[in-house]
């Protein structure tokens, strides 16, 4: 019989505990690595991570140290964070799901035009879909701690923008792959780029605008950048989905008490209080740039319908590509919604 040196060195370890070797279990300690591409000061590592990672630590007793590297100062691209987690390069990772467009079809439910209108009660919604849908499948080479949605995706612009028609011919920042077929509705040029690059984006006129939450717009300085912004009244144009992921072989490989610890602080009130931590954020953030006199456009009633009929297409189109990828993409629509009206917070 062949033993692997993962094997070896567990029954070494345990024989070791076994034998009193190296004093008792509580004296075990696990540092982590938690990677994002956020800077510290910006909300969701200082308002969600920082405090997931402490609430850990002290769980632990001290046992788990949760090392925090903000702005990709491990190396790499946004879009390889997801692949960091999987491949051991860092222990945890915080990303956006669509910087690898297509990988998680099933999560694209979450980002269609206008189907949020609450971040608690979709991020509560993607967790329930997660551990019934993609848990064992899409996501079986890592270890999810917390899926979740931001405040509602808006524009942020360098000219007025009420109608789709003032989209036309602007070049456009989107952060997923759907967000980039809206874009493309609206007759808007999408522009392929993670959230750290945008503020280089605008100034030097890559880009017209971009689409991100009022929530980042701080950390961006984007109120400086642009002066006009469109949001949708008690509407998303957008979301984005996001994971905490863990190395699967890294949480496989702790002792079942400090499983438990990750376990405690993860899951479906995590999930929630995550999206909901970025969604509250919306409004000192959206208070900067009313200080800074800049243009705020809210779309409404008749002008908002005009914005859903062109983007329904995207639906029909949705539906065919889950389809041929062999996903029941309406199942998942009717389940998303129905999961979202059933939230009570």
């Amino acid at each position: 019989m062949s033993i692997t040196r993962k094997s070896f060195l567990n029954m070494v370890g345990a024989a070791a505990l076994a034998m009193g070797v190296g004093g008792a279990a509580q004296a075990q300690e696990v540092t982590l690595s938690l990677h994002q591409f956020l800077p510290a000061q910006a909300n969701v590592p200082k308002l969600i991570l920082d405090v997931w990672a402490d609430n850990v630590e002290a769980a632990s007793d001290g046992r788990i140290k949760i090392d925090r590297f903000p702005s990709m100062q491990l190396g790499g691209r946004p879009p390889e964070l997801m692949d960091q987690a999987i491949d051991g390069v860092a222990d945890i990772v915080w990303t956006v799901v669509g910087y690898t467009p297509g990988r998680y079809p099933s999560t694209e439910v979450f980002e269609l035009p206008f189907m949020m209108t609450d971040a608690r009660a979709m991020s509560s919604a993607y967790w329930q879909m997660f551990e019934k849908h993609m848990k064992d499948t899409e996501f079986k080479d890592v270890h999810i701690l917390g899926t979740w949605v931001h405040g509602p995706g808006m524009l942020h612009v360098n000219k007025e923008v009420k109608t789709p028609a003032d989209m036309e011919g602007m070049k456009i920042r989107g952060g997923s792959r759907t967000v980039n077929i809206l874009l493309e509705k609206m007759g808007a040029t999408p522009v392929g780029m993670p959230v750290p690059a945008v503020p280089e984006g605008l100034s030097k006129g890559v880009i017209d605008g971009t689409t991100i939450p009022w929530e980042v717009t701080a950390a961006l300085k984007v109120p400086e950048l642009v002066g006009h912004h469109t949001e949708f009244e008690g509407n998303a144009l957008y979301t984005l989905t996001f994971v905490l992921a863990m190395n699967k072989d890294r949480y496989e490989g702790l002792p079942a008490d400090l499983q438990k610890v990750i376990d405690d602080n993860s899951g479906l009130e995590f999930s929630i209080f995550a999206g909901g931590t970025q969604a509250d954020s919306d409004g000192p953030a959206r208070a900067l740039a009313v200080d800074n006199g800049n243009n705020i456009v809210t779309v409404s009633g008749a002008d908002l319908d005009a914005w859903k009929e062109v983007s329904q297409p995207i639906f029909d189109e949705w539906v065919a590509d889950m389809e041929s990828k062999g996903i029941d993409g309406q199942a998942l629509i009717d389940e998303a919604r129905a999961l979202m009206d059933a939230y009570e917070g």
